[in-house]
């Protein structure tokens, strides 16, 4: 080692990038040379982004109901049509409104379904009784653009809101399946029956080999089928009846009898599609 590499070297500036950490660290690591600050150190800074979640917003406010079953309906003219029979039982009432100002976006909470008061919760309780409200089982949003004529307690009714002719989207829960195979869950075709085949309702190949040498992400195999939320679009009512408080709406839709069905305006292209 000669003796000109033992000669303490030029001081080492530290600008306004360095912070207090990497200071010591050149402190530690260069204890010879001296550390002259030229500017202040200041601390790091951060950024934060803020992402607004932006869900789907409604073509106007909608109800809640019980699906009831399907039967055959028939027109004046004539013509047969399948409907599903909805039910409504005490409920959909208005529970909070929402707007820009305290909440960052508009929307609508109704409730439906009285229970008692031992079935909710002492939150739930307290955020229905704020507003005078009913014991009510479930509550969903409908983000508007404009929430002006809603009031908490207010009363919705489907004969209010939409008409004989009117075309709905329902949304609910589908029938739980459980664990089925590819050929119920994803419609696949049996392998030969006969002749030596071993593949009945398998699924056959699932990918390559070395190359990926992995199965893709996504692959439609065996798992669980059915109990996922799903809705049905453009559905036409067919017939409202307030004194039996049922409506008739042609089609089939998810869920068994019993089940909670969401009815909302149907969003048609180049009509009613709000911007979000």
């Amino acid at each position: 080692m000669s003796i000109s590499s033992l000669r303490p070297g030029p001081p080492l500036s530290a600008t306004s990038s360095i912070t207090n950490n990497s200071s010591f660290c050149l402190h530690h690591l260069f204890p010879n040379r001296p550390l002259s600050i030229n500017q202040p150190l200041k601390p790091p800074t951060l950024r934060f982004s803020y992402f607004p979640v932006k869900s789907s917003m409604e073509a106007g406010v909608g109800v809640m109901g019980t699906k009831l079953g399907m039967m055959s309906f028939f027109e004046p003219s004539g013509t047969i049509v399948p409907v599903t029979v909805i039910g409504f039982r005490e409920g959909n009432i208005v529970t909070q409104v929402k707007t820009d100002s305290t909440d960052g976006y508009s929307a609508v909470q109704v409730g439906y379904r009285r229970v008692r008061d031992r079935k909710l919760t002492k939150p739930e309780m307290g955020h229905l009784q704020k507003s005078g409200i009913i014991p009510l089982r479930h509550l969903q949003e409908f983000r508007l653009q404009s929430v002006d004529g809603f009031e908490p307690n207010q009363k919705l009714l489907f004969s209010e809101l939409f008409s004989e002719g009117d075309l709905v989207d329902v949304s609910g829960t589908t029938i739980g399946k459980g664990f089925q195979g590819g050929i119920k869950r994803h419609h696949f075709k049996r392998g030969p029956m006969t002749h030596g085949s071993k593949s009945h309702r398998q699924l056959g190949s699932i990918g390559a080999g070395t190359t990926p040498g992995r199965v893709y992400p996504g692959k439609k195999m065996p798992g669980r089928m059915g109990g996922t939320k799903t809705k049905i679009r453009k559905l036409r009512v067919v017939k409202i009846d307030d004194e039996l408080r049922i409506v008739l709406i042609k089609g089939a839709l998810p869920g068994k009898p019993g089940n909670l069905l969401r009815i909302a305006p149907a969003k048609i292209v180049g009509k009613n599609i709000p911007k979000n």
